[in-house]
């Protein structure tokens, strides 16, 4: 299958291109390095991916790239951790539109002129972002208000591109909702504010690598946002990938939607301290709650039952596996600048 990733530079994207590759599958992706800058992938020189630098809003060199492409993954957007929702709140609805606004242009183009067979939107768990229905169903983002979060509220509307193109045009899809990926490949955006938690400067506001890397460089006691209590799904992103190249290979995934997560709940104040004894041993474990951001959501909880019974998928990596990895990469990342 010939499969065109857009953002195929971003951090997701590091782990779903190399699941496709490693499948047989041919993939092409497009990226205009905004989010990093210029990036060196393990599968830069594989021969069966081409990789082509530039802007998905190009609705021509979509269409260039797309025209033989059996499906396409929708995955690129301004994305990072919850600092940007308010400090880039227009800029994440406005570009986030016109991406997804052109990567459909091209994908309904193909689908009407060339072979395309279906586009797979990548949403977010932040459409739940106002549900208080626990474990979170799919559907359950179209029974209570819509986000408060410019990134969420958009993030629906991509789901709601892809009804509109089906209902249109016939153009199948599969929505596809992350749960807190985590992985290696997570730097310091180029357009992330610096930000201060206690002594040391945010990552990405993203829990995880924030987390490591001030355990890591010594922080005692640890400064956490909130008080702790939040609930996360950590799900790693070689799970994530295959749940998603699931999606694609499975005809049950036509026309549906599925959360994509591993089945098992965190607090944050959990996952602080189990960094923190894999980091400090027994070293006592002290920390300061900061005042949360805006948009931090206490509790995320999804079903995952959808995905297990339609697509035989399931999450296998515990939290403790995959920060195995985690904490030797941000150890690395810190000593040669990339956080």
């Amino acid at each position: 299958m010939k499969i065109l990733i857009t953002g195929s530079a971003g951090f997701i994207a590091g782990y779903l291109v190399e699941e496709m590759l490693n499948r047989g599958h041919i993939v092409y992706g497009i990226d205009n390095y905004s989010k990093y800058g210029r990036v060196v992938k393990s599968y830069d020189h594989h021969p069966n991916y081409h990789f082509v630098e530039g802007d998905a809003k190009d609705i021509g060199l979509m269409k260039d790239i797309i025209e033989d492409c059996d499906q396409v993954i929708a995955l690129a957007a301004i994305i990072g951790g919850i600092s940007m929702f308010h400090e880039y709140a227009y800029d994440l609805l406005a570009e986030n539109e016109r991406i997804t606004a052109s990567t459909f242009d091209a994908a309904i183009w193909a689908f009407k002129k060339k072979h395309l067979k279906k586009i797979n939107v990548i949403s977010s768990s932040m459409v739940f972002e106002c549900v208080d229905h626990f474990p979170t169903e799919e559907g359950d983002q179209l029974k209570y208000p819509s986000p408060l979060s410019t990134y969420g509220f958009q993030k629906l509307a991509t789901e709601y591109f892809a009804k509109g193109a089906w209902e249109q045009y016939q153009l199948p899809y599969t929505i596809i909702r992350p749960f807190n990926c985590i992985g290696v490949g997570e730097k310091r955006a180029v357009s992330d504010k610096v930000i201060l938690s206690g002594n040391v400067n945010l990552a990405m506001s993203h829990v995880v690598p924030d987390l490591v890397q001030k355990i890591v460089k010594g922080q005692n006691p640890l400064h956490i946002l909130g008080n702790g209590s939040q609930i996360r799904h950590y799900t790693y992103g070689g799970d994530l990938a295959e749940g998603i190249r699931i999606c694609l290979e499975s005809e049950k995934g036509y026309n549906e939607d599925f959360n994509l997560s591993t089945s098992v709940s965190t607090t944050v104040l959990e996952l602080a301290e189990l960094i923190w004894r894999k980091v400090n041993g027994p070293l006592l474990f002290r920390y300061i709650s900061d005042p949360p951001f805006k948009y931090d959501v206490g509790k995320r909880v999804p079903s995952v039952e959808k995905a297990k019974q339609l697509l035989g998928f399931e999450a296998k990596t515990s939290l403790s596996d995959a920060l195995d990895e985690i904490i030797p990469w941000v150890k690395e990342q810190i000593e040669n600048g990339g956080i």
